[in-house]
C-alpha cells in the first residue's frame, strides 16, 4: 500500500468514512463520588438493534485485526486506557486512524463492510466494549493478516 496513514477528527461530521464509520462523542456527567458515562441509548443517532454486549482487552503495543463483517454493526467504546483504531476506505484504500480513550468518551459504530483493526497504546491493558447488532457468528466475518495493510506504512 505504501500510504501514510490518515488522521481521522472525531469533530469533523462530514470525514471521509462517514458511510461506514459513525463517531459520537457521549456524554460525561460528573460526579463526586464517580462519573457517569453514557454508552448509547437505543435512540442513538446509528444504533441499531441489540445482538450481544462483549469486552475484549488489548495490551500496550499490540494490535488485533484486520476484520471486516458482513453483517454486524459494531458500537465500540474505549472503557479503561487509550486505543488506535484504523479503518480501510473501501472504495480508496486509504487506511484512516483515529484514538478512542477513556477520557474523550467517545463511541465509534462501524457499519458492515469495512476493514479495520486496533492497537493498545494505554502503558497497561486497554478495555474495549463492542456491543453488537448481532451475537457472534464465525461465518459473518472475514479476517487478514496485521501486515497485509500495515507491512509499508510502518
Amino acid at each position: 500500500m505504501g500510504a501514510k496513514i490518515k488522521e481521522l477528527d472525531y469533530q469533523e461530521l462530514n470525514h471521509p468514512l462517514k458511510e461506514w464509520v459513525f463517531i459520537s462523542t457521549e456524554k460525561i456527567i460528573e460526579n463526586e463520588k464517580g462519573n457517569i458515562r453514557h454508552i448509547v441509548k437505543a435512540s442513538s443517532t446509528a444504533f441499531t438493534t441489540f445482538g450481544e454486549a462483549y469486552f475484549t482487552e488489548i495490551n500496550f503495543n499490540e494490535r488485533k485485526g484486520w476484520k471486516k463483517h458482513l453483517k454486524m454493526t459494531l458500537n465500540l467504546v474505549t472503557c479503561f486506557g487509550e486505543v488506535l483504531f484504523y479503518f480501510v476506505h473501501p472504495q480508496s484504500g486509504e487506511i484512516f486512524k483515529i484514538m478512542v480513550s477513556s477520557k474523550n468518551n467517545i463511541r465509534l459504530t462501524v457499519k458492515p463492510g469495512i476493514w479495520f483493526c486496533f492497537e493498545g497504546v494505554g502503558i497497561s491493558s486497554n478495555l474495549v466494549l463492542n456491543i453488537a447488532s448481532i451475537a457472534h457468528d464465525p461465518s459473518e466475518s472475514e479476517n487478514r493478516p496485521l501486515d497485509f495493510y500495515f507491512g509499508e506504512q510502518e
